[in-house]
């Protein structure tokens, strides 16, 4: 069994720590409101959620999953690129992560907020519909379907460490294309340049017609996928421009 590496040994903890924090201070609602991801229109967001959102967890089994994987990968991912690369690429699959699901998030609530702009009400007014969950007086129905479609992506919040190990994973595979891996309720061996790959695309089904598949409903799909695209970039880059038999320096 391969030796737990330093830096995934202290992300490990920080996700421990992160998560113990949600279950103690402010009975978890202030310590999210604080950390977790939240959508830029909302006045929640923060600037230091793109950060912190990443070492947060939404209960156990999130946490215990995201942790089993980051060591399953994430040791032999350190190890042939050492602790500074690796620090990098798993913050930057982070960032993708973020990027992507943000994004895919305005595709879907821009559409819908112009034409309540353009339908007379205010960005103010909008905001104060979003933020309470009450309407005001005088909305139509058009408005309030309009309302009714953008309330979930306004008011969600992401918390996780899913896009970092997703990016971790997109690295592992190409560092190991040939590696056999199982689903643990799918106790079948994959080829990593398989097995990786197809949760992707998985995902990135998941995140277009919202049917999931292995995740709970409420996953961020598309923070996947761009963790993985992120991942797979660096790792790319890396192995064409800086490859040095089984190191790079």
């Amino acid at each position: 069994m391969m030796r737990i590496s330093d830096t995934v040994k202290h992300l490990i903890i920080i996700n421990v720590i992160m998560f113990i924090g949600t279950l103690t201070i402010g009975q978890g609602v202030l310590f999210t409101d604080w950390f977790a991801m939240y959508f830029p229109q909302n006045e929640a967001f923060k600037p230091w959620q793109i950060i912190t959102h990443m070492f947060m967890h939404g209960g156990v089994m999130h946490l215990f999953f995201n942790m089993f994987a980051l060591w399953m990968f994430g040791s032999a991912v350190e190890y042939y690129l050492g602790s500074k690369r690796f620090l990098f690429l798993y913050i930057s699959a982070g960032l993708g992560a973020v990027a992507l699901q943000v994004g895919y998030y305005y595709m879907e609530f821009l559409p819908a907020y112009n034409n309540l702009i353009n339908s007379g009400l205010t960005s103010d007014q909008i905001s104060q519909m979003l933020s309470t969950n009450k309407v005001l007086q005088g909305v139509s129905q058009s408005q309030l379907s309009e309302l009714q479609q953008i309330f979930p992506i306004f008011n969600a919040s992401m918390v996780g460490a899913s896009g970092c190990i997703m990016g971790v994973m997109a690295a592992f595979a190409m560092m190991n294309p040939n590696a056999e891996l199982m689903l643990i309720f799918l106790p079948i061996p994959i080829k990593a340049k398989y097995f990786i790959p197809g949760i992707i695309i998985l995902d990135l089904i998941s995140g277009v017609t919202g049917q999931s598949f292995f995740s709970p409903s409420n996953t961020a799909y598309m923070a996947h996928v761009g963790g993985a695209v992120a991942g797979f970039l660096i790792m790319w880059y890396w192995k064409k421009n800086q490859f040095n038999n089984n190191r790079w320096n």
